[in-house]
């Protein structure tokens, strides 16, 4: 069996670093994702995708993506459940990342605001804002 997700979007929001017992750290981030069509009003929609990096990963996350950093989520689907303060049991689906590549980087708020540009990028990777009318119909 295969569980493997790939994204590409943009963070939506500065990620942040908890710590757990036993020195365990993880950020959890939302990436907004442009659907390739627009709607009915002539829009085009967005996902936005909850996705979790643990450990180090975690901690190159926070520290060099800001909101609106372009990145890859490389990693698996994760569904669990919870009950919340009402006693009902809520089902989350979210993305477990197993590598973020970064694409362009802005520094978080609270480090700056200049974008970094990561020169790994391929040749052939278009940006959303890139593409030309044509590509969505």
């Amino acid at each position: 069996m295969m569980n493997q997700v790939g994204l590409v979007g943009r963070f939506t929001r500065d990620p942040v670093l908890r710590t757990f017992p036993g020195n365990r750290v993880q950020t959890n981030f939302i990436v907004a994702i442009n659907r390739n069509y627009r709607n009915n009003e002539g829009n085009v929609d967005a996902d936005f995708v909850t996705c979790i990096a643990w450990g180090r990963l975690a901690e190159r996350v926070v520290t060099y993506c800001g909101k609106g950093s372009l990145v890859g989520v490389h990693g698996r689907l994760q569904t669990r459940s919870f009950t919340n303060k009402d006693n009902i049991k809520i089902y989350t689906t979210e993305v477990v990342a197993d590598d973020v590549r970064f694409f362009i980087l802005k520094q978080p708020e609270n480090k700056g605001g200049t974008p970094q540009h990561n020169l790994d990028v391929t040749t052939d990777f278009v940006l959303p804002e890139q593409m030309g009318k044509t590509a969505v119909p």
